[in-house]
């Protein structure tokens, strides 16, 4: 009970920042767009139907998951360009031990989990005992990771991963998404964590001022480890999430997510200053590119021009950013 009435005080007093609320009408507005554009082109909407909404939940659901342990590391002021190899690292390594060399997919999937962990473990190392700029130990890792994953399957997809696994990926509670329910799931840990824990607590004050956080007897180096450690967790559970809806893995897969898991967290409010920004909004900010990768697929707009108007989304989001840390 006493559980209970602490959420419920926590979630009634929740009060959605500037940027939150603009992701939220720019989504709304996207969405009765690609709606109004659907029905002139098909003659339909074919936006707003229950089959694609539920696709869109599918198809945002790895990034929402993504975003949320990057914006994690980007509230520290840090980066994590990782994330996307971390991603196919742990799904190459996950689909391996199931399919090639026989193991039961649940062990298979502790250690992809564990592979992301780990390579977290060595960015969050790397940035907070050997001071290396976070830009430049992820950046290694990004390399390490989708190299090792090309070593392991020599440069092919690994197919045939068990049902039990696929159902992760494919399979439906009550109509919804398997995916769409895990990322529900983490995007509210993730909230929690941030919202009323000592540590969620030490990752702002890191990213608002580092030295006056070690002054103040914040540990910084074991936050930073933490954090960097929770985005490499988060991204291979991504990975495995993903190859399981796919039913296999390559080690391509996930190439250039990184940016997209950057600019949902930055569409909704996650400050690349550092010390700003909540999960809901990166979930929001990941919703928000879903559907506007949905609303060009179905509008047949050419794969080339989607990357322009990504590219474009992700200009504006960080100069706004830049802009109100200024004013700040």
């Amino acid at each position: 009970m006493l559980t209970k009435k602490f959420l419920w005080t926590i979630i009634g007093n929740y009060r959605f920042s500037a940027p939150q609320i603009s992701s939220l009408l720019g989504l709304c507005l996207v969405c009765a767009g690609l709606s109004f554009a659907t029905r002139l082109k098909a003659g339909a909407d074919l936006f707003l139907t229950q089959e694609n909404i539920l696709l869109v939940l599918r198809q945002v659901s790895f990034n929402a998951i993504m975003a949320c342990g990057v914006s994690v590391v980007i509230i520290t002021a840090g980066i994590d360009l990782s994330i996307a190899s971390v991603w196919a690292l742990a799904s190459c390594v996950t689909a391996y031990l199931s399919v090639v060399a026989g193991w039961d997919w649940i062990w298979a999937s502790a250690i992809g989990l564990l592979i992301g962990l780990s390579a977290g473990l060595i960015n969050g190392c790397g940035v907070a005992f050997l001071r290396l700029p976070p830009f430049v130990a992820t950046l290694g890792m990004m390399s390490i990771a989708r190299g090792l994953a090309e070593v392991l399957t020599g440069g092919f997809q690994i197919s045939g991963l068990p049902d039990a696994m696929k159902f992760w990926g494919q399979g439906e509670i009550a109509l919804v998404p398997v995916p769409a329910i895990v990322a529900l799931v983490v995007v509210l840990v993730t909230w929690l964590m941030l919202k009323v824990t000592r540590i969620g607590r030490y990752l702002y004050a890191i990213g608002g001022n580092e030295a006056a956080a070690h002054l103040s007897g914040v540990p910084v180096r074991g936050v930073k480890l933490f954090a960097y450690s929770f985005s490499g967790l988060l991204s291979s559970l991504a990975g495995l999430l993903s190859s399981a809806r796919l039913g296999s893995a390559r080690p391509s897969d996930a190439l250039g997510y990184e940016l997209d898991a950057i600019a949902s967290a930055v569409i909704g409010g996650v400050s690349l200053m550092g010390g700003q920004g909540s999960v809901l909004g990166a979930a929001i900010g990941a919703v928000l590119i879903g559907v506007l990768r949905n609303g060009m697929v179905l509008l047949d707009v050419s794969a080339f021009w989607q990357k322009v108007v990504i590219g474009l989304v992700i200009i504006i989001a960080v100069a706004l950013d830049y802009l109100i840390w200024r004013r700040r």
